[in-house]
């Protein structure tokens, strides 16, 4: 996508420059899925609420106030000081058009099913809107996190470029041959940022590191392995470079497809999640920036089992498990994206698994590519990352038996009427200990049947420059942090 545009790269002063590893697959926020996608179009666009950067609890940002009348109805007051990036002021029709186009069929959001539980959105007057809800949904301050745009933009064709008015501290200024820069723009919505940035995709990691220590360079977060990272962080190199880490909120794990071959036997899943030795992948390979998991959701989130240990390695009761569904030897392919360490994760997975008599074949695509076959079905494993896992609702989208793609992001075909039952109630309920119930069983089943096998809850590990010293990762992994760098 920005290799096919056409804009020259130009400004007085050098934009603060973010590293990546792949580029977005859109800028439409509509349709962005992938991490890097999801990230910027969050600078360039702002919802009614946003996540703080600590607790990840909604707070309002569109919104100046709000208040729920009984279950099923939310009135939302908008801030009357927000401007688009055109300079129009945002106003309720706005709002009213962009949630009905998140969920329209026409448009084909890839966040429609966020809001399935959304009935009737009215306003009421220029600066407050009305949304009644279908059913009880215990998620929605957070659902609309999603970015407001403008009436008649809302549901037009797709804008891959970046070109949709938005509310967020960004602007799209130039693009050109794997980079995007963003300019400041001042919408009123939060802080006003004081540089332009540059996202530049930089594929290989020694490339990445040689910008970095040649001064073109300011921000890599989670673009490096393990073994480099000493060498940013030596202050007796001289670099000026600094290495920051914090616990995140994302999960690295394999899918498997559910509803075809081996892998439909929950057995067979269970000898393949067996086979991993979880505490070595996070002390070793990750250089202990990351935390073996032995759930889905992350250590210290509300809805997280208390009492769940790390499933140990046990490679005999893996093998048991194939001869009991009379597999002597399983020999699967697992897709993986082109990024040197996950192309390493993936070689370490397979010399485990080896062991246990499952033998892979690593094929590695590029994103577009490894999404369009996940999409189609066309796969046995695939090895994937699940940025934000913030709401435990999110899951829902992931797993659910009604949202197989092109509906949802159930990729791996799950269809259990146990597990929708409890995706369900976890959506409905109201009550947070109560909503952690229910998850508790959910994160059971899901570990019992194996139908997503989860590896490591990964760091957010950035290397910086002098310019970005003070940059700090937000929990979810967004480069919101980029807008107060002095």
């Amino acid at each position: 996508m920005i290799a096919g545009c056409s804009h020259r790269e130009e400004s007085a002063e050098r934009p603060l420059e973010v590293l990546v590893s792949t580029p977005p697959e859109t800028l439409d926020p509509r349709y962005a899925t992938d991490a890097v996608g999801l990230r910027a179009t969050r600078l360039l666009h702002a919802g009614l609420f946003g996540l703080h950067a600590e607790t990840l609890a909604p707070v309002p940002l569109l919104a100046e106030s709000y208040r729920f009348e009984g279950p099923l109805e939310l009135h939302v007051k908008l801030r009357e000081d927000v401007r688009f990036h055109s300079g129009k002021a945002l106003d309720a029709n706005d709002v009213v058009a962009t949630l009905d186009a998140f969920r329209s069929a026409k448009v084909g959001s890839r966040h429609a099913s966020v809001l399935t539980s959304m009935g009737a959105v009215t306003a009421e007057g220029p600066h407050a809107v009305k949304i009644l809800l279908t059913k009880p949904h215990a998620t929605l301050l957070t659902d609309l996190e999603l970015p407001i745009l403008r009436a008649d933009e809302a549901a037009g064709p797709p804008a891959p470029a970046g070109t949709l008015d938005g509310l967020g501290p960004f602007r799209v200024a130039a693009t050109g041959e794997g980079f995007v820069t963003l300019s400041p723009a001042d919408t009123r919505a939060g802080p006003l940022a004081k540089h332009a940035v540059t996202l530049r995709v930089v594929r290989d990691e020694n490339a990445r590191a040689l910008r970095l220590h040649a001064g073109r360079a300011d921000v890599v977060q989670n673009g490096f392995s393990p073994a480099l990272l000493p060498s940013f962080g030596d202050a007796t190199a001289g670099t000026g470079l600094a290495v920051i880490s914090r616990p995140g909120v994302s999960l690295t794990y394999v899918l498997p497809r559910c509803d075809r071959g081996p892998l439909q036997d929950a057995r067979v899943r269970r000898a393949v999640s067996l086979a991993i030795d979880r505490d070595r992948l996070a002390h070793t390979l990750f250089g202990d920036h990351a935390r073996s998991a032995a759930t889905l959701l992350p250590p210290g989130h509300w809805a997280r089992p208390e009492g769940i240990a790390t499933e140990p390695r046990d490679l005999a009761k893996a093998r048991a498990l194939l001869a009991e569904a009379n597999v002597t030897e399983l020999r699967l392919t697992m897709l993986v994206s082109t990024d040197r360490a996950r192309k390493v994760l993936a070689r370490v997975l397979a010399d485990a698994l080896k062991e246990a008599g499952i033998y892979l074949e690593i094929v590695p695509l590029e994103l577009g590519a490894m999404l369009a076959r996940l999409g189609a079905g066309d796969f046995e494993l695939a090895m994937l990352q699940l940025p934000e896992l913030i709401e435990p609702n999110v899951l829902r989208t992931f797993i659910h038996g009604d949202l197989v793609p092109p509906r949802g992001s159930n990729r791996g075909r799950v269809h259990d009427r146990e597990l929708d039952a409890l995706l369900d109630e976890g959506d409905a309920t109201l009550d947070q200990d109560a909503r952690a119930r229910t998850y508790a069983k959910l994160e059971a089943l899901v570990r019992e049947r194996a139908y997503v096998v989860p590896l490591v809850h990964e760091d957010h590990v950035a290397v910086l420059s002098p310019r970005a010293a003070t940059y700090a990762p937000n929990r979810d992994g967004r480069y919101g942090a980029l807008v107060g760098l002095p």
